[in-house]
């Protein structure tokens, strides 16, 4: 521009664009100034904190990850126990996502050999390790969506114009996908929800229930259950079989079942924990047929403790383009870095690090299964008691009239009881049984299942958990102890219940809450009898009176728990009495109890007349006081009221009236006179008021002896009378001093008597002495005085 301005021959004109120029870099510069600090304003009011200014550094966000991973303070234990069994394979995973996110960077036609080859690599060892010949892999994040995949591959597969004509071909022949009873709740619901079928494609085949184990599927009933399909002119797809359930761990006859699919043309497909025996040197012909299955998923991170290592499933199809359309392979070389993970940790595992961690979870087990064998009241389900890699057990105790079975039956099965509440308590106190056994012993990975028959269980699957948790042989070791402690509770809260049961239905004071969810001796509540209309303050009084009675219940040296109950689902006013022992005295139990009660109910009551009481003795006082006034103003007459005529007046001829206050006697609940207090001087005293009610069971008790024991209270060499006078001889030798003899007690005893008189005394409150000149008392302060005395 300014060269421009050179070549023109006019020096006004070039003067003038000189200035033009001048003026527009101003404006631009106003603009541009602007619009920063518009910007400005847009980030602090709407872009988020963390992401306003230039960007933190890198310590600021390592530290931000490392507090959002150990939370808060309680729950940093956990959190670095767990990452202490990382292990350097772990960390080999961990690298393997950080190598392929920098992998993915490369050059197109080199990442597409090192992804085929990893992806190669793996499957090939794979496929060896688990004795899966000429199969294919597909790795994926979530454990369901393997199969997932092979339900659409075999979709297309039975389906020939799928491709091209989609769900219209699926209208004459409905397909049947066939799973287990046994099977992962709601499998088959997530299956038809993805492939976008109703769930009337999902077809549920029930468990053995007369010949063989209770949690393998029935396969002769599975045989008419796809004879009448075809019969309807529905198409058997595919078949879901267990390796391994869920719950349990046993295995479906997967031998006769691949027969059956075989006949049937259909597509049998295994997942389960005991598939990870394949790699081990021995095993057992029920699992080798999952060798022979069309399709299987593995999930290597859990057995073998590798962190976000992607789940497997193998399977062998004989078209690529199949498998392409169904999604099992892919194009794009980005998404067979799935695998790197995995490669890196088999690498560095090898194959006797491989079998060593399974080895090691079947040994957990088979320690586990040998004590349970010599424990009574515990009953075991295993599929094999040789090689069973996973033990599931529960609490179980027979009643004395009813059928008794052998202890061998007792360990060899798990019978469910007939009545249905005999069962619901089993299975909450088993469900309180596995939440201590996992609490006591978090590294044995204990958890607690829901099984059909069997109710309410104790599983130990150390394939799941004990590469990730560290477990170890010392470690179950400290399980069984734990276990020892716990079933005799369990076994003496089980027999008192009843018992206690029944002493609580005898009493009018007390009301059993049946409460078939509550782990512990029982459910009370404090029975409050109102002649009050009003439900809800009635309701209120007895919230009050429980809660109390829950805190003085607390406040005895006992080993019993009192509560509220649970957090959710529990009955209101109510005390909670949890686990036992069995020197447990149920009688002094309830009867405490209901003492306590009483004595609360009546402490409320006594409160409630009292300021009944009050308010009308003040009210009366109120009245008495006005009255006196009057009778004052007729005596003075009415010269002495004029300010200063009465003045000059009382100093003339002084005015003599004994000052008439009142007093409130609180233990008789009447008015008097302060014109006795005047003339003696002194406070009377009044009558004694009553004792406060309380329980005399707590009187019998020695030093040191804890509420509610038992043994305590029925010894060999003395009896009730005995040890109850021994009780207060004690007390009487507490209130000697150690330096005087027997003989020298009465002394004491009388100055003890005085000081409880003078005691008795001092509970005795008065009103506030009112003199006859002053004006009547304000009544809300006057009660207030009264309320706090």
């Amino acid at each position: 521009m300014d060269g421009s301005l050179e070549k023109m021959v006019d020096p006004t004109l070039a003067e003038m664009g000189k200035n033009l120029n001048e003026a527009m870099k101003m404006l631009e510069d106003n603009q541009r100034k602007v619009e920063e600090e518009n910007e400005k304003k847009y980030a602090r009011k709407d872009i988020p904190g963390p992401l306003q200014g230039s960007g933190q550094d890198m310590v600021s966000i390592l530290q931000l990850v490392q507090n959002l991973m150990h939370g808060e303070e309680e729950e940093e234990t956990s959190q670095s126990y767990r990452l202490q069994n990382v292990g350097e394979q772990g960390h080999m995973a961990l690298l393997g996502h950080s190598l392929a996110a920098y992998i993915s960077v490369l050059d197109r036609e080199r990442l597409r050999k090192l992804t085929t080859r990893i992806l190669s690599d793996t499957t090939l060892w794979l496929c060896r390790l688990f004795r899966y010949e000429n199969g294919s892999a597909y790795y994926h994040e979530d454990d369901r969506e393997g199969l997932l995949k092979i339900c659409r591959l075999v979709i297309h597969t039975r389906y020939e114009d799928y491709t091209l004509e989609g769900f219209n071909v699926l209208y004459t022949k409905q397909p049947v996908i066939y799973i287990s009873s046994a099977a992962r709740t709601g499998l088959g619901q997530a299956l038809c929800n993805q492939l976008g079928l109703p769930l009337s494609c999902m077809c549920r085949v029930p468990c053995n229930t007369m010949f063989g184990s209770q949690h393998q599927m029935d396969v002769a009933l599975l045989d008419r259950l796809i004879k009448d399909d075809i019969e309807f002119g529905k198409l058997p797809l595919l078949l879901v079989a267990n390796a391994g359930t869920p719950g349990a761990g046993h295995t479906d006859k997967l031998g006769r079942l691949k027969e059956l699919c075989e006949q049937y043309k259909m597509w049998l497909h295994v997942e389960g924990v005991n598939l990870a025996t394949l790699a081990l040197g021995y095993v057992s012909s029920s699992v080798l047929a999952a060798t022979k299955c069309d399709s299987m998923t593995l999930t290597l991170g859990s057995w073998l403790g590798l962190p976000a290592v992607p789940a497997v499933t193998l399977y062998r199809h004989e078209d690529p383009s199949l498998s392409l359309a169904a999604g099992l392979t892919s194009s794009q070389p980005v998404e067979k870095l799935r695998a790197l993970p995995l490669w890196l940790s088999l690498q560095y595992l090898g194959h006797d690090g491989i079998v060593e961690r399974i080895k090691h979870a079947s040994q957990l087990s088979q320690r586990l299964l040998e004590n349970l064998k010599n424990l009574d009241f515990i009953k075991t389900s295993v599929e094999d008691e040789l090689s069973s890699p996973v033990v599931v057990f529960k609490f179980f105790q027979e009643y004395s009239n009813r059928d008794q079975t052998s202890h061998a039956a007792q360990v060899s099965t798990i019978q469910h009881p007939i009545i249905s509440n005999e069962r619901h308590i089993y299975d909450t106190f088993n469900q309180w049984l596995g939440e201590q056994l996992a609490q006591l012993v978090p590294a044995s990975g204990v958890d607690v299942v829901e099984l059909e028959d069997e109710g309410t269980c104790v599983r130990f699957s150390p394939l799941l958990t004990a590469a990730v948790l560290g477990t170890e042989i010392q470690d179950i070791d400290h399980l069984v102890d734990c276990l020892k402690m716990k079933i005799p509770v369990l076994t003496s809260t089980l027999q008192l219940r009843e018992e206690f049961e029944q002493e609580v239905r005898g009493t009018a004071s007390l009301l059993y809450i049946e409460d078939l969810d509550w782990p512990g001796l029982g459910v009370v509540r404090y029975n409050y009898h109102s002649d009050e209309k009003n439900d809800d303050k009635q309701e209120e009084e007895l919230e009050k009176i429980n809660t109390e009675l829950l805190k003085k219940l607390n406040e005895l040296e006992s080993d019993l728990t009192f509560s509220l109950g649970p957090e959710f689902g529990g009955q209101k006013n109510c005390v909670y009495i949890g686990m036992v022992t069995e020197d447990l005295d149920v009688s002094e139990l309830v009867e405490t109890i209901i003492a306590t009660g009483r004595e609360i109910e009546e402490n409320s009551r006594l409160l409630e007349n009292m300021t009944e009481v009050v308010r009308k003795g003040i009210q009366e006082a109120q009245l008495q006081l006005q009255k006196a006034n009057e009778e004052r103003l007729l005596e003075e007459g009415l010269l002495r009221q004029i300010p200063v005529v009465g003045s000059v007046l009382n100093w003339f001829s002084p005015f003599q009236a004994l000052p008439k206050g009142r007093t409130f006697n609180l233990t008789a609940g009447s008015l008097e006179s302060t014109e006795s207090m005047y003339v003696s001087k002194a406070q009377g005293t009044g009558s004694t008021p009553p004792p406060t009610p309380t329980s005399s069971l707590a009187k019998q008790r020695l030093p040191g002896q804890k509420a509610f024991k038992r043994s305590l209270r029925s010894s060999d060499g003395f009896s009730e009378t005995s040890s109850i006078s021994h009780c207060e001889d004690l007390e009487k030798q507490d209130r000697i001093p150690p330096n005087l003899s027997p003989g020298q007690e009465q002394e004491p005893l009388e100055r003890e008597r005085a000081e409880e008189q003078k005691e008795v005394a001092q509970a005795k409150t008065d009103t506030e002495d009112i003199d006859s000149d002053k004006s009547p008392p304000d009544c809300s302060k006057a009660e207030d005085q009264a309320s706090q005395r």
